[in-house]
Protein backbone atom coordinates (compact mmCIF):
# COMPACT_ATOMS: atom_id res chain seq x y z
CA UNK A 1 0.00 0.00 0.00
CA UNK A 2 2.61 2.53 1.08
CA UNK A 3 4.58 1.97 -2.86
CA UNK A 4 0.59 2.77 -4.55
CA UNK A 5 0.89 5.98 -2.07
CA UNK A 6 4.51 7.25 -3.17
CA UNK A 7 3.62 6.41 -6.74
CA UNK A 8 0.37 8.17 -6.84
CA UNK A 9 2.01 11.36 -4.59
CA UNK A 10 4.70 11.84 -6.78
CA UNK A 11 2.42 11.48 -10.06
CA UNK A 12 -0.14 13.93 -8.47
CA UNK A 13 2.93 16.44 -7.41
CA UNK A 14 4.45 15.87 -10.73
CA UNK A 15 1.84 16.36 -12.72
CA UNK A 16 1.48 19.84 -10.55
CA UNK A 17 5.13 20.57 -11.06
CA UNK A 18 4.26 20.08 -15.24
CA UNK A 19 1.44 22.67 -14.82
CA UNK A 20 3.00 25.30 -13.46
CA UNK A 21 6.24 25.31 -14.87
CA UNK A 22 3.82 25.88 -18.53
CA UNK A 23 2.30 28.71 -16.63
CA UNK A 24 5.53 30.55 -16.00
CA UNK A 25 7.46 30.08 -18.95
CA UNK A 26 4.88 28.83 -22.03
CA UNK A 27 1.32 30.24 -20.95
CA UNK A 28 2.25 33.24 -19.63
CA UNK A 29 4.95 33.99 -22.73
CA UNK A 30 1.54 33.79 -25.39
CA UNK A 31 -0.59 35.17 -23.34
CA UNK A 32 1.95 38.62 -23.13
CA UNK A 33 2.33 38.33 -26.95
CA UNK A 34 -1.33 38.70 -27.47
CA UNK A 35 -2.45 42.05 -29.46
CA UNK A 36 -4.55 44.74 -27.60
CA UNK A 37 -6.55 43.88 -24.43
CA UNK A 38 -6.60 40.10 -25.20
CA UNK A 39 -3.72 38.83 -23.23
CA UNK A 40 -4.88 40.88 -20.27
CA UNK A 41 -8.34 38.95 -20.42
CA UNK A 42 -6.29 35.64 -20.77
CA UNK A 43 -4.35 35.98 -17.33
CA UNK A 44 -8.28 37.11 -15.87
CA UNK A 45 -9.54 33.55 -17.09
CA UNK A 46 -6.22 31.60 -16.43
CA UNK A 47 -6.96 33.30 -13.01
CA UNK A 48 -10.58 31.83 -12.53
CA UNK A 49 -10.20 28.75 -13.79
CA UNK A 50 -7.04 28.03 -12.47
CA UNK A 51 -7.59 29.71 -9.15
CA UNK A 52 -10.29 27.31 -8.58
CA UNK A 53 -8.65 24.20 -9.02
CA UNK A 54 -5.07 24.78 -7.74
CA UNK A 55 -6.19 25.17 -4.05
CA UNK A 56 -6.98 21.62 -3.78
CA UNK A 57 -3.88 20.36 -6.16
CA UNK A 58 -1.30 22.13 -3.74
CA UNK A 59 -3.71 20.95 -0.26
CA UNK A 60 -3.95 17.40 -1.29
CA UNK A 61 -0.25 17.33 -2.57
CA UNK A 62 0.49 18.22 0.91
CA UNK A 63 -1.61 15.22 2.37
CA UNK A 64 -0.31 13.22 0.33
CA UNK A 65 3.11 13.73 1.17
CA UNK A 66 2.33 13.95 4.94
CA UNK A 67 0.62 10.79 4.89
CA UNK A 68 3.23 9.37 3.20
CA UNK A 69 5.90 10.96 5.45
CA UNK A 70 4.03 9.21 8.18
CA UNK A 71 3.04 6.29 6.92
CA UNK A 72 6.64 5.54 5.19
CA UNK A 73 8.79 7.03 8.66
CA UNK A 74 10.60 4.33 9.22
CA UNK A 75 11.58 3.38 5.81
CA UNK A 76 14.40 4.52 3.40
CA UNK A 77 14.17 8.21 2.45
CA UNK A 78 11.78 9.06 4.54
CA UNK A 79 13.74 12.64 5.44
CA UNK A 80 13.60 13.80 2.25
CA UNK A 81 9.66 13.51 2.25
CA UNK A 82 9.64 15.16 5.27
CA UNK A 83 11.43 18.21 3.67
CA UNK A 84 9.56 17.91 0.68
CA UNK A 85 6.23 18.00 2.69
CA UNK A 86 7.99 21.22 3.87
CA UNK A 87 8.88 22.60 0.87
CA UNK A 88 5.06 21.93 -0.45
CA UNK A 89 3.75 23.94 3.28
CA UNK A 90 6.45 26.72 1.89
CA UNK A 91 4.39 27.00 -1.32
CA UNK A 92 0.74 26.73 0.00
CA UNK A 93 2.28 29.67 2.25
CA UNK A 94 3.30 31.92 -0.46
CA UNK A 95 0.76 31.35 -2.31
CA UNK A 96 -1.70 32.26 0.54
CA UNK A 97 0.22 35.40 1.03
CA UNK A 98 1.71 36.64 -1.77
CA UNK A 99 0.09 35.17 -5.17
CA UNK A 100 -3.52 34.43 -4.30
CA UNK A 101 -4.02 38.45 -3.50
CA UNK A 102 -2.60 39.32 -6.69
CA UNK A 103 -4.54 36.45 -8.67
CA UNK A 104 -8.04 37.88 -6.43
CA UNK A 105 -7.68 41.24 -8.10
CA UNK A 106 -6.98 40.23 -11.45
CA UNK A 107 -9.72 37.69 -12.22
CA UNK A 108 -12.30 40.38 -11.75
CA UNK A 109 -10.50 43.05 -14.34
CA UNK A 110 -11.32 44.14 -17.76
CA UNK A 111 -10.12 46.10 -20.00
CA UNK A 112 -12.86 48.98 -18.50
CA UNK A 113 -11.88 48.52 -14.84
CA UNK A 114 -8.10 47.33 -14.63
CA UNK A 115 -6.02 49.54 -12.46
CA UNK A 116 -3.41 51.81 -14.09
CA UNK A 117 -0.43 49.52 -12.20
CA UNK A 118 -2.40 46.24 -13.49
CA UNK A 119 1.24 44.69 -15.95
CA UNK A 120 3.26 45.68 -12.64
CA UNK A 121 0.90 43.91 -10.63
CA UNK A 122 1.24 40.52 -12.71
CA UNK A 123 4.90 40.99 -13.17
CA UNK A 124 5.32 41.07 -9.37
CA UNK A 125 2.76 37.84 -9.66
CA UNK A 126 5.06 36.25 -12.37
CA UNK A 127 8.03 36.88 -10.03
CA UNK A 128 6.86 35.19 -7.00
CA UNK A 129 5.45 32.43 -9.25
CA UNK A 130 8.76 31.58 -10.48
CA UNK A 131 9.94 31.36 -6.67
CA UNK A 132 7.13 28.85 -6.13
CA UNK A 133 7.79 26.95 -9.18
CA UNK A 134 11.40 26.63 -7.77
CA UNK A 135 10.23 25.35 -4.62
CA UNK A 136 7.70 22.95 -6.02
CA UNK A 137 9.98 21.16 -8.32
CA UNK A 138 12.36 20.87 -5.28
CA UNK A 139 9.85 19.02 -3.60
CA UNK A 140 9.19 16.97 -6.23
CA UNK A 141 12.91 16.13 -6.87
CA UNK A 142 13.06 14.86 -3.26
CA UNK A 143 10.03 12.66 -3.40
CA UNK A 144 11.52 11.26 -6.71
CA UNK A 145 14.97 10.47 -4.62
CA UNK A 146 12.53 9.14 -1.55
CA UNK A 147 11.80 6.60 -3.84
CA UNK A 148 14.78 5.27 -4.85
Amino acid sequence: MLNALEVVTTVIVGVMVGVEFSVAFIMNRILDALPEDSGQLGHAHGGRMLGALMPFWYIGSLVLSAIWAVAGWHHHGAGLVVTAAGLLIVSVVMSILLLVPINNRNKTWTPDNRPADWKQQLRRWDRFHYVRVAVIIAAFTLLVAALT
